[in-house]
């Protein structure tokens, strides 16, 4: 598989997940009027997802007073994605059963379980995305494995300086 990443300046693609709450099926990354921090995990396997993810939850406020609207995705079942929110009541908006055609779409990197109790199939290695209102990338961060994600009270800093000063995508140059 060739990753095609996606390009700074211009939409994410569209993809679609089940809410962990309602179990609806929602499209995500479309233009919202309100900026977006999309967080991809790996799923319930992964430890450095739960500390990136507590991380997540303690600055959730101060993400929606710099007018960002969280949601945080995995390719893990609904049952094991309920499971986390339960034991780490998390409170922003979760997503499962992300399939391979998005997560392709989405530029990120695939895996496949190492063991049959790691998942129980290919999942998305993490990526970050922060999203202009329009649904244009603005930072695209993706990784292919647990360790390397962006900080986020250092992302948080740079997008509320991006925001204040109007400033464009950068990398925009192929």
């Amino acid at each position: 598989m060739s990753l095609s990443k996606p390009a700074a300046g211009q939409l994410l693609a569209e993809f679609s997940a089940v809410s962990v709450d309602s179990g609806e099926v929602k499209t995500l990354a479309q233009a919202s009027g309100r900026w977006q921090l999309v967080v991809v995990y790996r799923g319930k396997h992964c430890g450095r997802c739960k500390k990136y993810l507590n991380g997540l939850e303690k600055m959730q406020s101060a993400w929606h007073d710099a007018g960002f609207d969280i949601a945080v995705v995995s390719a893990d079942s609904r049952a094991k994605a309920q499971a986390d929110v339960a034991e780490f009541s998390w409170t922003f908006p979760i997503y499962s059963e992300l399939s391979e055609d998005s997560m392709q779409a989405l530029g990120v990197y695939i895996s496949d379980p190492l063991t049959p109790d790691e998942a129980d199939g290919r999942f998305a290695e993490p990526a970050v995305f922060c999203l202009r209102p329009d649904g244009t990338v603005q930072i695209a961060a993706i990784s292919n494995g647990p360790s390397a994600r962006p900080d986020l009270a250092e992302l948080l800093d740079g997008m509320e300086f991006t925001i204040e000063h109007g400033k464009p995508a950068r990398g925009t140059v192929s």
